[in-house]
């Protein structure tokens, strides 16, 4: 029985090195380009809420309601892509795709947390502590996606260090929605290019 459960460890362990071995392809250019949609979407309607006036918890509400749809749009269609092109490796490939993204998730998260408790004069910083905890995302995730993926970090490291520069005017609606809505199409436009290319499945 011991035998057996180390021949079952072995194999689950060599399951994750061709993992971390193999470009992750669950990420369709059409879902992307959505979530790029939706960054426009919410930027219009915090225009309508008359951005000058708006408080920090509609401001807040907004954005992390576009995360929250942007999340439950590209989830599903992320695994049920991966399940299609990497099949019995599926499984294997979103854990390790998750473990990228999850700690950049989790300073966001943590990070929004705290300075909405205890330093709400300070949250015009969070569009571009945001921005930066993206950019080191898809940073960190660059050796499984496409060659030109750094295009898409770069942008999110130049936006998030521009929106901290605009002090509170950063909370304009349009000092979110643009960086992410080009971000995105920045990606879904990667992975467009990729695809064609062959370096990325249908």
């Amino acid at each position: 029985m011991r035998e057996l459960d180390k021949a079952l460890g072995d194999i689950r362990s060599i399951r994750r090195q061709v993992a971390r071995s193999t470009e992750f392809r669950g990420y369709g250019p059409s879902t992307v380009a959505a979530t790029a949609v939706l960054a426009l979407i919410a930027a219009e309607t915090q225009a309508l809420l008359r951005p000058d006036t708006i408080s920090v918890v509609a401001y807040l509400g907004i954005w992390i309601t576009t995360a929250t749809l942007s999340l439950v749009l590209t989830a599903p269609h992320m695994y049920a892509r991966s399940r299609r092109i990497h099949h019995g490796m599926s499984d294997e490939m979103i854990e390790m795709a998750v473990e990228q993204f999850l700690p950049a998730l989790g300073a966001g998260f943590l990070t929004t947390v705290v300075v909405f408790r205890y330093a709400q004069g300070s949250a015009w910083m969070l569009p571009g502590i945001w921005q930066l905890i993206v950019s080191l995302g898809v940073f960190s995730s660059c050796r499984f996606l496409p060659r030109l993926m750094p295009i898409a970090g770069a942008w999110y490291m130049f936006t998030g260090l521009v929106c901290i520069g605009l002090g509170s005017r950063a909370l304009s609606p349009w000092a979110m929605g643009v960086p992410f809505a080009v971000g995105q199409g920045l990606v879904a436009a990667v992975l467009r290019f990729s695809k064609e290319k062959g370096e990325y499945a249908n």
